[in-house]
């Protein structure tokens, strides 16, 4: 899965939001959000379905990846090419510059517990 820009981030973000959605009021919505003209929201839109994560049949666009699952699959590859795969590594380095506040520990321990189950 390759990464996003942020321009494509905020797009994609537009997408996700309104799915489904003629392809016409995505422009709109783009050259409202974005200043973007129509031949870059439809070179964008063509890059990203070419990517697998929208499609736009019969000029309506719909994703083929909700938001959740393409973040999620950005953040294992993240760990998985900085930190070879280990997520505790990963928390170790991140808490080691910022300080967790007792209730981000508390949500993390939630988590953890929930795939014990």
């Amino acid at each position: 899965m390759q990464k996003m820009g942020p321009l494509e981030s905020r797009f994609a973000d537009l997408i996700w939001s309104h799915e489904p959605l003629p392809s016409r009021e995505l422009v709109r919505l783009a050259a409202e959000a974005l200043s973007w003209k129509a031949t870059t929201s439809y070179t964008v839109l063509k890059r990203l379905c070419d990517r697998g994560l929208f499609q736009n049949q019969g000029g309506t666009v719909t994703s083929l990846v909700s938001r959740a699952d393409f973040y999620a699959m950005q953040s294992e590859q993240f760990v998985e090419e900085t930190f070879e795969g280990s997520l505790p590594a990963f928390l170790a380095a991140f808490s080691s510059r910022k300080r967790l506040s007792d209730r981000e520990i508390d949500e993390l321990k939630a988590i953890i517990d929930g795939m014990r189950r």
